[in-house]
């Protein structure tokens, strides 16, 4: 990334929590493209839908993370592959796709997510 990037903010959802994952580039990369099974640098922020609060947060750890995208939760492993170096995407997951239905064990089982997530490297 050329610039310097800040914690990004949330706009509240409005509506129900969609059924499906949703993907908007919030700023489009203009470097290498993320490919399915990649291994990422990625700095992140999640939300719970409903609630609006915040349950993690690379930022708030000050270092980016590293990840292969095949031991992510399923919304980010379909959601980041395409994103390009330097972009910024927010992905909203339906608990399918995160942590699974309520009581599956996870803290965040059965909610819905939202992520905002800045893109730094993919190999």
């Amino acid at each position: 990334m050329t610039e310097e990037r800040t914690k990004p903010e949330f706009d509240a959802p409005e509506g129900p929590a969609p059924t499906e994952l949703e993907i908007r580039d919030i700023i489009v990369g203009d470097g290498a493209e993320a490919q399915p099974g990649a291994t990422v640098t990625i700095h992140y922020a999640g939300v719970e839908y409903e609630t609006g609060e915040e349950f993690d947060s690379s930022w708030n750890r000050g270092e980016a993370a590293q990840f292969p995208l095949g031991m992510l939760i399923k919304g980010w492993q379909v959601g980041i592959p395409g994103m390009k170096t330097g972009g910024r995407r927010q992905l909203t997951i339906p608990p399918e796709l995160a942590y699974g239905p309520a009581g599956a064990g996870h803290f965040l089982s059965g909610k819905t997510l939202i992520f905002i997530i800045d893109l730094i490297d993919a190999a």
